[in-house]
Parts: structure tokens; sequence; C-alpha cells
């Protein structure tokens, strides 16, 4: 995907997120703003009802209490005699005979007549007594009116009671009347849906560019792995081919000319065959086939070869390998063949990546746990930007279409799966134009 493509997706995926943010937005806004109205509606709505519904029951009391008082002379002495302790309990002051049966023939019919279709409780209380005679539970129906619930049950009226003491009150108790105004449920708040949605939509947009990121990278390297190694195949096979086709060409060719072709295919072939090997070995490395036959060594006897080695191949003069080694023992539990590519492959990297005359420096210490050893070299250094991906497989830092130092970005990438395999650690440390220290940490043998 090209840097083009990668923006516009990045574009179009954010203003894709920033739209439905903003939708969602206006919407929840508009549906709290019409929850608030309906709201409002329904609390006037129900404090009018209950308004309503206060004034009916009062003139159906006071009706009710015209009816029962006889000796009433004006319509002015019912005043205050009806009270209203709660907004579904009501109380009557009378001072007459009272039937309870009758009462609640009184009720019905002034209930009926002010449109109060709720069921009811009424109960009578006699202050001399210190008593209350609860009738039984109406209810209200389209098809009976007003009936008691059950007749079978404590508390329905008998035509033949009669409260004669003077100074009483009875109460009207409406139980399907709450005792205050519906409140609606106030439901989560919008804001939190939105969020979540919009948390879920950005999780998923920003790991969706991490994904895309990581393929790009991937496919970066997958083509600097094919051209570093179409670098590296084409000049040895041009090589063999050319060497072929002078003895070839030629019918009579000198013994040392035939020598030195062969040689040189030779040479070429092998190290064709050590490039493929290379990439066979971090192969099976991923699938975990290879093992590692560990035994007692010294790293100590393979940093002196490690020198000899370069002292004796390393052709730029002033090219130097110092060591400074610890006194105490280097013996440790691991692969000879492995650990020894591994100091190789670093030496290498130290060589390959200098300008110039080689200076590396390779020092040893020791602790009760590990073996620590520090490589250090003068070359070019590698960026902070580049650091991290170092040890990643087929990985090198970008030159271009400069070939200039050979490998396919697998030394460094093989050092670190056989340090881990060892239980070890490898770290670096890398200035630009000024050289990289590399340092690896093994278990050591006690």
């Amino acid at each position: 995907m090209s840097r083009y493509s990668l923006n516009t997706l990045v574009l179009f995926g954010v203003l894709s997120i920033a739209s439905i943010l903003v939708v969602q937005l206006v919407w929840v806004r508009k549906t709290m703003e019409l929850q608030n109205t309906n709201i409002a509606i329904q609390e006037k709505e129900d404090s009018l009802n209950i308004k309503e519904f206060s004034e009916q029951s009062h003139v159906a009391l006071r009706n009710v209490l015209a009816e029962i008082n006889t000796t009433l002379a004006d319509s002015s002495e019912l005043y205050g005699a009806v009270k209203q302790i709660r907004s579904n309990r009501f109380m009557v002051d009378i001072n007459e005979e009272l039937q309870p049966f009758y009462l609640e023939t009184l009720l019905k019919k002034a209930f009926y007549a002010q449109n109060i279709n709720q069921d009811f409780v009424y109960g009578i209380y006699d202050c001399f007594t210190d008593s209350i005679v609860y009738g039984n539970l109406i209810k209200f129906s389209k098809e009976s009116l007003y009936e008691p619930a059950s007749k079978n049950e404590g508390g329905v009226t008998a035509e033949n009671v009669t409260i004669e003491n003077d100074g009483h009150y009875f109460t009207v108790f409406f139980p399907n009347i709450t005792a205050a105004p519906i409140v609606p449920v106030r439901f989560i708040s919008p804001w939190i849906y939105i969020g979540i949605i919009v948390l879920l939509v950005s999780f998923f947009f920003i790991y969706s560019l991490v994904i895309i990121f990581r393929q790009k990278k991937v496919s970066e390297v997958k083509n600097d792995f094919i051209n570093n190694m179409t670098h590296e195949l084409k000049t040895p096979i041009s090589t063999i081919s050319l060497s072929a086709e002078m003895l070839l060409q030629k019918t009579d060719v000198p013994k040392e000319s035939v020598r030195k072709y062969a040689r040189i295919i030779f040479e070429e072939n092998k190290r064709l065959e050590q490039q493929v090997e290379r990439v066979l070995n971090v192969a099976k490395l991923d699938k975990n086939e290879l093992e590692l036959n560990k035994e007692t060594i010294d790293i100590r006897e393979i940093l002196l070869q490690l020198k000899e080695n370069f002292e004796t191949f390393q052709k730029a003069p002033n090219s130097e390998l110092h060591l400074r080694l610890s006194e105490k023992s280097h013996k440790l539990e691991g692969d000879p063949v492995h650990l020894t590519n591994v100091l190789y492959n670093l030496m290498d990297n130290a060589v390959k990546y200098s300008a110039g005359a080689v200076q590396l420096s390779v020092k040893t210490q020791i602790s009760t746990n590990f073996l620590s050893l520090e490589f250090t070299d003068q070359g070019i250094g590698i960026s902070k930007e580049h650091q991290k991906s170092i040890f990643d497989k087929f990985y090198r830092v970008p030159t271009g279409n400069v070939h200039n130092v050979k490998g396919f970005g697998l030394g460094l990438y093989y050092v670190k799966l056989i340090i881990e395999g060892h239980s070890g650690k490898i770290t670096l440390i890398s200035t630009p134009k000024e050289g990289t220290t590399f340092t690896v940490k093994l278990p050591i043998k006690v």
C-alpha cells in the first residue's frame, strides 16, 4: 500500500468517525430535549389529575356529609369538615348517628356522580371508644360499578351496624392513587452509550491502523529482503557463470587456469550454500525445529579464536580487536556451535558497519549469576528510530539502492533467538557516527 493510499484511508476513517460522532451528538441532544419535554408534560398532567381528583373528592365528601347531617341549617357549616390528609386519604368530621352500610351507599353514589372511578376503603372512627370500624374494599368496574372485593373476607359492612355516639369522623382511602405524583423513570444517560460507542469505534479504527502499519512494515521488510537476497545471490551466480563460460569457450586451457576457474566456482558455490543454509536455519528456529545441544563450554577460548580469526582475515590497515577479559571462569552451559556463531556474527556486524579501519573492543564481566560480554565498535552507529527493529527478522537499516553491505538482515535476529534460547538477554546502545555497543548476558555455570 502506497503512502498516498494510506493517508487517504486514515483521512476517510477520521472523517467517518467524526461524522458518526456528530450525528450521535445531535441525536442524543434531540432525544434528551424530547425526553425532558415529555417528563415536564407528564408531571404537569399528573399534577392536574391529582388536583382535579382532590377537588372531585372534596365535592363528593361534602355531598355525603350534607346527606348525613339532617340538622344542617346552612351549607357553610360544612366548611372545614372535609380534610385532605394526603393526596389519597381524606378525613370527614361528623356529629351524627352513622350507619356504616348507609355511609357506604352514600359514598358510592357521590363518587359515581363526580366520576371518581377508583377503588376505595373507608373507616369510621369512634373517639369515645377509641376504636375504628373498617368497611370492605370497594372495587370499581364498568359492569357492576362499586362492589365489595369479596364477601367472604373480613371487614364486610353489615347492614345492621350503627354508631350512635356523637363526636367521631370517617376516613376514605383510595389505594390506587399514589401518595405523590409519578416521577418517570430516568434511564442511564445517553451520553454513556454514545461514549461507549465512540470508544469502541475509535479502538477498532486505531487497531486497524496498527495492523495496516504493521503489514506495511512487513511488506517493506519483505521487499528489502528480496532485494538483498537478489543482490547477494546475483554476484556468485554471475561469477560461476563467467568462470564456466571461460572454461567452455577455450579448447586448450592451461592447467593453472583450470584450477583457478575451478577454485572460483567452488568458492562461489560454497558462498551460495552458506547463504541458503543461513535462511534455512532461521526457518528452523521459527518452527522450533532447531535443537540446542548444550554442554560445558569456555567462552574465553571462543573469544581467543575470534581474535585470531579477526587478525588473520581482516585486511583493512590499522584494524584491531581488543580483548579485556575477566580473570574469573568463563565456563557456562551452552551449545558450542551456536554460541560461536553468535560471537562471530557480532564481530562480523562490527566489521561490516565500520567505515575504514575496524576498532572493536570485547569486554567480559563475571557476576554471581551472569557472564556479560560487551562488543563495542567505532562504526557508523544506528539511529534511535531503527534500534527497536534491529533484531527483527529480515530487517536492515534502509540504505536505498546502495548495497555496499552484504547480508539478508538475519544475523542479529539469529543472535537474539540463540541468546534467548540460552535464557540470556541482548541489548544495544548506539550513537550515529560514534559507534555501537552490544551487551550479551548469559547465565553461567557455578
